[in-house]
């Protein structure tokens, strides 16, 4: 994956930096995060500009957490099919009521923390109608995290790059799936206590 990493950046430069950041956000299967190591690389040796790499990637992630919370916010029909069924309208109130507390943490942290949770939780903030402004503030300021670690971090360790997108591809996943299992835990938790009469 890393060669095809590097031969994409070297065969396109800043356009495919842009197009994959940008696919990634709407939950594309693109390798985003090694490419952005990539062009930091080749910034590093001087075949890209750092500044249009930095750009390229942010301009790309921002469009594309805007276009799934738009999507999703303007998705009328599967709106419809939520609210038509009980279970579901209750899911969506819930993630209503989520969004409204922990909304903007949730996109901060899913831009870069979690990443691979963030294009869906640009969906659930479109689907739950979270406030606009306030998701692509906390967007931007995630972006920045994000882009700026790992295009920073390829520049850096420029001769490093495999190695280095496999360390933080561990590092993402652990963190993801101790986020889900988090998750799983306390909504297992609270369902056992709402059987018992306890509703939490």
């Amino acid at each position: 994956m890393s060669d095809l990493a590097l031969a994409l950046v070297a065969d396109y430069g800043v356009p495919i930096v842009f197009c994959v950041t940008f696919m990634s956000c709407l939950a594309l299967p693109v390798p985003s995060s090694l490419l952005m190591l990539a062009s930091g690389g080749f910034a590093a040796t001087g075949d890209l500009s750092l500044t249009a790499v930095l750009l390229a990637a942010f301009g790309g992630a921002v469009l594309g957490d805007n276009s799934g919370y738009w999507i999703a916010r303007r998705s009328a029909r599967f709106g419809d099919w939520l609210d038509r069924n009980p279970k579901r309208a209750a899911l969506r109130a819930r993630g209503k009521a989520y969004m409204d507390k922990w909304g903007g943490s949730s996109v901060f942290f899913s831009c870069w923390l979690v990443a691979p949770l963030g294009p869906y939780i640009n969906y659930v903030s479109g689907l739950t109608h979270f406030a606009w402004p306030r998701f692509a503030l906390w967007g931007i300021a995630g972006e920045i995290v994000w882009v700026g670690l790992y295009v920073g971090l390829g520049y850096l360790f420029a001769d490093s790059i495999a190695a280095l997108a496999d360390l933080l591809g561990n590092v993402s996943g652990l963190l993801t799936a101790a986020f889900l299992t988090l998750a799983l835990g306390v909504w297992l938790w609270r369902a056992s206590m709402r059987d018992k009469g306890d509703v939490v």
